[in-house]
């Protein structure tokens, strides 16, 4: 009867040991399984199906190399992914260059800093009345973008082209910092998305890609290019993350699963020349 209650207790105790550890293995490693997952959230503006099928590719490699699990957020507005990232409603946010990320925290007392460059996307002149540049009258009207950053870099194309000098050490210009107009060019200020609209009205229009490639101007038009040098360094655009963040080992992996060769060649077989991957890119 003695060894009937000791091995009695043996068992009991054995079951025990095995209810506890099944516990642990219940709830414990869920908690930390949950943790591990690194599910980091991006905002992004107006996602095209390109985009879309380069942040899938991004996604596949951070999840591969790193464990991370890639949420896309996508907003309609592009005061929105700044706000929600300062808020803390997303992780990160990829859809802006350094020029529009200053003048947001400027504006805006906002702590936001760039963790890694993704691509820069040259914007062009376009003419339907003219084949080269150098064809350009004397009086020749150009419309640009008149929102401040936009207008700045068209000014900064024209500049780079040999047709204006601007004032010196302006990070963001203005018409007012055109020091020297040889051609003397008419400057015709319209929204960013007439510039595509009024090209048959003027004698050539800067336009951004995202209103090119809709309006169908594309190398036939183009009469310049932007050239990549210290001037553009401003218009890469960049991975942001808050102040705080900016050496958070995720996010920085994150950076890395997007600057691979394999999204370089992605990038290029979908949009061609019109964007170029802007990691490692070395500017004159």
């Amino acid at each position: 009867m003695h060894k009937k209650r000791i091995r009695n207790r043996i068992i009991w105790s054995v079951v025990a040991v095995l209810i506890v550890t099944a516990g642990w293995f219940s709830f414990g490693p869920t908690s930390t399984n949950t943790k591990d997952q690194k599910e980091v959230v991006v905002g992004v503006v107006g996602q095209t199906k390109q985009d879309a099928e380069i942040w899938k590719s991004v996604a596949e490699t951070a999840k591969e190399d790193y464990g991370i699990k890639i949420k896309i957020k996508n907003f309609t507005d592009y005061n929105q992914p700044n706000k929600a990232l300062q808020n803390g409603d997303i992780d990160l946010n990829a859809f802006q260059h350094y020029t529009f990320l200053n003048a947001w925290n400027k504006a805006n007392h906002g702590s936001l800093v760039a963790i890694g460059n993704t691509y820069i996307a040259p914007i062009r002149l376009y003419s339907k009345k003219y084949k080269n540049i150098n064809e350009l009258p004397q009086g020749a009207t150009i419309a640009v973008p008149n929102d401040a950053s936009n207008e700045s870099r068209a000014l900064y194309v024209l500049k780079n082209a040999g047709l204006i000098k601007l004032r010196k050490g302006v990070k963001l210009a203005t018409v007012a910092d055109i020091t020297s107009n040889p051609k003397g060019l008419k400057i015709k200020e319209v929204s960013a998305e007439q510039t595509a609209r009024v090209i048959d009205d003027v004698d050539a229009s800067i336009v951004n890609n995202t209103y090119a490639v809709p309006a169908k101007l594309g190398d036939k038009q183009t009469i310049y290019i932007e050239p990549l040098n210290k001037d553009s360094e401003q218009w890469i655009n960049i991975i942001v993350a808050n102040k705080k963040d900016k050496n958070n080992k995720i996010y920085k992996d994150l950076v890395k699963a997007y600057q691979t060769e394999k999204t370089k060649k992605l990038s290029e077989k979908l949009y061609g020349k019109t964007e170029i991957a802007a990691w490692g890119l070395k500017l004159k």
